[in-house]
Parts: structure tokens; sequence; C-alpha cells
């Protein structure tokens, strides 16, 4: 059994000057990153155009990245800048976790026809609809805890908050998620259990 290389490692190895390992790091998170810039942005296109902004970004700032936190999580707030300056650039709204299907089209990307795949994208498809019922700030700690895997402390340095502040707002984002899915999604959980 082989065991991956860490993104630390990996890192390490594009600093010393072997660049082509960074495909590695591209295709670990491409998926990741691609989510996030769904969330900002209603075109495919402009999401896949800041897909490649982040990256190049990444890349090249690479040495700045010292290790406290995850690299996804590093990532994340470069992913986060690049939309929020895309659409200032633009002039459009910025698309919060409140619009409709927004996690629902990018669970779709990779769609398959194994109905093990279908039951499981469709249970997805339904927790990402009552997120998207939740407000922008409950949607944003969910997303990040579940989603993305971050820590409390990941989150908090994330949203500039105290890590017990994120420990009670995702508490109490759960609590909201549960009572939309109970209320919106009654049918889904029966045939669940």
């Amino acid at each position: 059994m082989t065991t991956q290389p860490s993104d630390n490692d990996l890192i390490a190895q594009v600093l010393r000057g072997n660049q082509q390992v960074f495909a590695e790091l591209v295709k670990r998170y491409q998926n990741f990153v691609f989510t996030i810039t769904q969330r900002y942005v209603d075109s495919r296109e402009d999401a896949e155009e800041i897909s490649q902004d982040v990256f190049v970004k990444a890349y090249r700032s690479l040495r700045d990245f010292r290790g406290d936190s995850k690299f996804s999580t590093w990532l994340y707030t470069i992913t986060s800048t690049t939309c929020i300056t895309h659409l200032r650039r633009k002039k459009q709204d910025v698309f919060s976790l409140d619009q409709e299907n927004v996690f629902a089209r990018a669970e779709n990307l990779n769609s398959g026809f194994n109905a093990n795949e279908v039951e499981q994208k469709s249970k997805i498809n339904m927790v990402n609809s009552a997120i998207a019922l939740l407000s922008p700030d409950d949607a944003q700690v969910i997303t990040l805890f579940y989603k993305a895997e971050q820590s409390l402390d990941e989150i908090a340095n994330i949203m500039g908050l105290e890590t017990n502040t994120v420990k009670v707002r995702l508490h109490r984002a759960r609590q909201r998620l549960k009572e939309k899915m109970e209320k919106h999604f009654v049918a889904e959980l029966n045939d669940l259990r």
C-alpha cells in the first residue's frame, strides 16, 4: 500500500524546483475551488476562469504559505478573495448560499448512472437544498465544517471570529439545518428511515 504525499510534502517539492508536482495539488483541490467559486458566480465559464486564476495565484504565492493552517484553508482564502475581486471588476451581485441549486450544480458535474451514486447524489442534493435555505452565515459555517472539512480554529481564522463563537454558530446552524430539513423534506427523510 502506497501512501499519498501530504500537501506540505508536495509544496516542499514545488519550492525546491519541481513545478510539475503542483499539478497534483491542483488535482486534489480543483473540485473544492470550483465549488466555492460557484457560490459567488452564476456562470460556469466565469467559475472555470476564476478557478484557473486561483491556482495561478496560489502557485505564484506558494512561498508565502507558512503551514500554520491546512493548505485548503489558505487556498479557500485565495479563492474567496479572487471571487470578490472578480465580482467587483464585473460589478455583479454576489451570489450567496441562499441561491437555489448552487451546490447541486457543483455536485452534478460528475454525474453517473450507478444506482448507488444516484441515490447518494439525491441525498447530497437534499442536504444542499436545505443548506441553501439557511442564512449566508449559517450556510458558510456548515459548508466550511462539513464540505471543506475545516477545523473550528481554521473556520475562526477564515471568518475572523473566535473559536468559541464558531463552535456556538456551528451548533445553532446545525439546529436550523435540522429544522429546515424536517419542514421542507419530510417525504425524503421518511424514505431514508
